[in-house]
């Protein structure tokens, strides 16, 4: 193919990709939706869908779904006469899910006892949370003090804790929800505050050691206040601190929540410049 042509097409494809930095319009919405719902059917399988929402836990094909999960990104080896080191052939492994079976269902999560076969071969047991994941929000209001922005936190008892935590407003994403929505409506019920300026940030996994569920943390700016429509069994505490407060707490200890941790000091990275290419 010509040099022309090829440079031609991966700038088109790098455009396709590219997110935009400033003030995110309905289109770029729509994108980030879009992009978040083919996640949440990659890592979850079909159970995003309304229909098999409802069989999900009647059936394995989301474990199926999900030993595709274990195996992509990881290259083929490729058959070639030339001697293949042993790093290389244990990167090259796939990893194969024998059998899946449902050990506890409740509203929040799932508990499946899976049997894998690991890259060496050796056939291990591994007990998984299976859970559709959750938004986090980083809430900025910069109108007052653009040096030193106020961020929106909360304050609730945590029970596997053992005690009350200071965290940003984060919350369960439904199985047939986008993960944009879900990210608003949690700050809506949980705070009460609605905003303009939507950023989608870092994607990460809690624990996955275990922990099938996986975070996305999103930056709301422009806010605008009402009232906060919290669950029955939520008991939360909200307010606004200074940016410079926050970063003081992480120091000290009194915010010991991680996805607090990791959008706040995110965000403090972003404010000097250092974003993502």
């Amino acid at each position: 193919m010509p040099s022309g042509k090829r440079a031609t097409r991966e700038e088109k494809a790098g455009k396709k990709t590219k997110t935009g930095r400033g003030l995110i319009n309905k289109r770029h919405h729509a994108d980030l939706e879009e992009k978040d719902l083919a996640f949440c059917r990659q890592t979850a399988g079909p159970s995003t869908s309304s229909a098999a929402a409802d069989s999900a836990r009647n059936d394995k094909s989301i474990y199926k779904s999900a030993s595709k999960v274990f195996t992509q990104g990881i290259p083929k080896s490729k058959k070639s006469s030339a001697p293949v080191s042993a790093a290389k052939e244990k990167k090259s492994a796939k990893v194969k899910l024998i059998s899946s079976k449902l050990a506890y269902s409740g509203p929040l999560f799932d508990v499946y006892t899976d049997y894998v076969r690991e890259p060496g071969g050796a056939d291990s047991r591994r007990d998984v949370v299976r859970h559709s994941g959750s938004v986090v929000i980083l809430a900025v209001d910069a109108t007052r003090n653009e040096n030193d922005p106020l961020i929106v936190i909360e304050r609730q008892y945590r029970h596997a804790a053992g005690q009350y935590m200071w965290e940003v407003p984060a919350g369960r994403r439904e199985p047939t929800e986008a993960v944009l929505p879900g990210a608003k409506r949690e700050l809506l019920e949980e705070t009460g505050y609605r905003a303009k300026r939507w950023t989608r940030m870092a994607r990460f996994y809690v624990s996955p050691g275990f922990l099938g569920e996986w975070m996305q943390i999103y930056l709301a700016e422009e806010l605008t206040s009402g009232n906060s429509k919290p669950d029955e069994d939520e008991y939360i505490e909200h307010k606004q601190i200074p940016l410079s407060q926050a970063l003081q707490w992480i120091e000290t200890g009194k915010i010991i929540d991680a996805k607090s941790i990791i959008a706040i000091l995110l965000y403090e990275r972003r404010r000097h410049g250092h974003r993502r290419p």
